[in-house]
């Protein structure tokens, strides 16, 4: 048994004739070939009526934001996790890192600065500490961090650095070689997941100098 389609109506702001159309057809004959036409289907009169006495920009970045809102809200993280992240400084190459609990933002850790550093390098930092800390306290959360390629060196157990030790950054690159180690000498559960930057913001370890 076929379903019979839901009425639209199409809300034509810029075109040959601008107004509110019943059908696709008449939405058609304003819009095909006139440059730079804007229009819109709406599922009721009423919401077509309003957004006709609007402008398009309105109703466009309404539904937008709308949309990106309540993906945001669906997707967030809920319940207890730790955030990881790093921060460096592109003119001294001092770098830092710290983790930060959620949903309480109550900051557990925080290591650095440490000279000559790169920003990977203490991202996996991060990470590692983070499970160290975790396994110490018999924490199983997820551990996020917005870092691709310092999750990468953690699946590898490996920080694929090509950072030149120099007698400036012996000591990060000497934690480095304990990271390296405590992970392939460990095990853990908990999960190592990517922040999605641009769904959720800015991830809560963040150390707000942007």
């Amino acid at each position: 048994m076929a379903i019979k389609n839901k009425k639209k109506f199409y809300v034509v702001w810029v075109g040959a004739k601008p107004g509110i159309y019943q059908t696709w057809d008449e939405c058609q004959k304003q819009v095909i070939g006139f440059k730079d036409s804007k229009y819109k289907s709406f599922p009721t009169k009423i919401e077509a009526e309003k957004a006709f006495s609007e402008t398009f920009q309105k109703n466009i970045y309404q539904a937008k934001n709308t949309e990106t809102a309540k993906k945001t809200t669906e997707s967030y993280p809920k319940g207890e996790y730790l955030c990881v992240d790093a921060a460096w400084n592109t003119v001294s190459g001092d770098a830092e890192y710290r983790g930060v609990m959620m949903p309480s933002k109550q900051e557990v850790f925080q290591k650095g600065p440490y000279l000559d550093g790169t920003n990977n390098i203490v991202e996996f930092l991060g990470i590692v500490h983070g499970l160290a800390w975790c396994k110490q306290n018999n924490y199983f959360f997820p551990i996020y961090s917005d870092s691709k390629t310092a999750i990468s060196w953690i699946k590898k157990k490996k920080a694929n650095t090509k950072l030149e030790q120099t007698y400036r950054n012996k000591p990060l690159f000497e934690l480095l070689q304990r990271a390296e180690l405590w992970i392939k000498t460990n095990s853990w559960t908990n999960q190592i997941l990517k922040w999605e930057t641009d769904i959720w913001g800015e991830i809560p370890a963040d150390f707000g100098r942007k």
